[in-house]
């Protein structure tokens, strides 16, 4: 008798999977941003990703994956980043500095299997890859030598942020490149919204705020996704266009590409394949910067700040020169910007929906005591009793 070949590859998985280590389905990307949205829980994810940084973890965390392989150094010692303690506080396998040859080896969607610091590939049991796993004491002592270095990433930032001033001096103070759009913000409160520390709890936070104010929503990249996520449709949406879905591209909002300062825009290509129109802003600086800097030409009386990089450690854990520009930009929208990261974990109601129901039931007893034991409230009674059996007697007539 002859076995069904899906019996027989089941047989085959069973066996892989009983092998030690993690085994799953492979999901391959250089950029971990683009990776996170097809990477599904229990699956391994393969990078290259130096300094891996707080959002990428935490999206690779809540994405669900069982191991993250990194071709590149996880913590390189520029700075102290965040990523790979948080991966393994998750209880996230991570193995670090893996083969580059990884990235020929395996294909996207192969099965592959993490044992003991080695990649295989779980079908022929086949080694592709080594690498060094990540433990919780050898990633506290990368830290603790990142943070003696740190000193001289400060000096480069110094020096970056001198560059930035001579390049886009115009723009910074005069406002000079800021291209015309059509959604008007003066006078109006803006919130500027990125895929970043804290955004979800934030936008959570602010709902009151935006139901009372109706600001003008922009999505930085994928901060336009995470408004509608949340359930509101972006007013103006600005990137390169390269960590945004097509649906919030063709929502109905302003498109506005950053583009370099020669004028090439990467991301304009996409806005036309999708038969969408788009206005191109030239500059230097970061996505949030000019949308920062739009705003504030625009007129907007506030520019509420979700998920934005604020400190020194956030700059540098965005891994780009550029950031030099954020924190010039901060200065050039003053007192207008108000940083809503923290508002969350910043206040907490602390009266439960429990308490809330117990306190309504203990005032609907206490009344219906009132109204039992008081002779103005068995008046008040009865009269409800009359009522209520004539609207019966009503009923039973108008059907009969």
């Amino acid at each position: 008798m002859k076995v069904p070949t899906l019996k027989v590859q089941g047989l085959r998985r069973r066996k892989v999977t009983d092998l030690p280590g993690v085994t799953a389905v492979a999901r391959i990307d250089r950029r971990t941003k683009t990776l996170t949205k097809r990477l599904r829980p229990g699956e391994i994810a393969i990078i290259d990703h130096v300094d891996l940084d707080r959002v990428s973890a935490e999206a690779l965390v809540a994405c669900g994956a069982s191991a993250v392989v990194n071709v590149a150094a996880s913590i390189s010692g520029r700075y102290p980043n965040l990523g790979p303690q948080i991966l393994l506080s998750a209880g996230v396998t991570l193995l670090d500095t893996v083969t580059p040859e990884l990235f020929d080896q395996v294909r996207d969607g192969d099965l592959v299997r993490v044992h003991e610091g080695q990649v295989y590939l779980a079908e022929q049991n086949e080694l592709v890859g080594k690498g060094e796993p990540a433990t919780a004491e050898s990633v506290d002592a990368a830290m603790t030598e990142a943070r003696a270095g740190l000193s001289i990433q400060i000096e480069d930032f110094a020096m970056n942020t001198m560059e930035y001033i001579r390049r886009e001096r115009d723009l910074l103070i005069d406002g000079v490149g800021v291209p015309d759009i059509r959604t008007s913000m003066e006078g109006r409160h803006v919130l500027v919204v990125v895929r970043g520390y804290h955004y979800k709890e934030d936008i959570v936070t602010l709902r009151p705020y935006i139901r009372e104010y109706r600001p003008v929503l922009i999505g930085v990249d994928g901060g336009a996704d995470a408004l509608m996520e949340a359930g509101y449709l972006p007013d103006l949406i600005v990137g390169d266009f390269d960590s945004v879905s097509e649906r919030a591209l063709c929502c109905g909002a302003e498109l506005v590409v950053h583009a370099y300062r020669d004028g090439r825009a990467p991301g304009l290509e996409r806005v036309e394949r999708l038969g969408q129109h788009a206005v191109v802003f030239p500059a230097t600086g970061t996505s949030e910067d000019i949308a920062m800097l739009l705003a504030d030409d625009k007129g907007a009386s506030l520019i509420v700040a979700v998920g934005t990089h604020g400190t020194l450690v956030e700059f540098l854990d965005k891994g780009r020169s550029g950031m030099a520009s954020t924190f010039l930009t901060r200065l050039r929208v003053g007192g207008k910007l108000v940083e809503a990261k923290g508002v969350s974990r910043l206040y907490r109601s602390r009266i439960s929906g429990g308490s809330l129901l117990l306190l309504v039931a203990t005032a609907l007893v206490t009344v219906g005591v009132v109204l039992w034991f008081s002779p103005m409230g068995k008046v008040w009674l009865n009269g409800l009793r009359d009522a209520w059996n004539g609207f019966i007697f009503w009923l039973v007539g108008l059907f009969s």
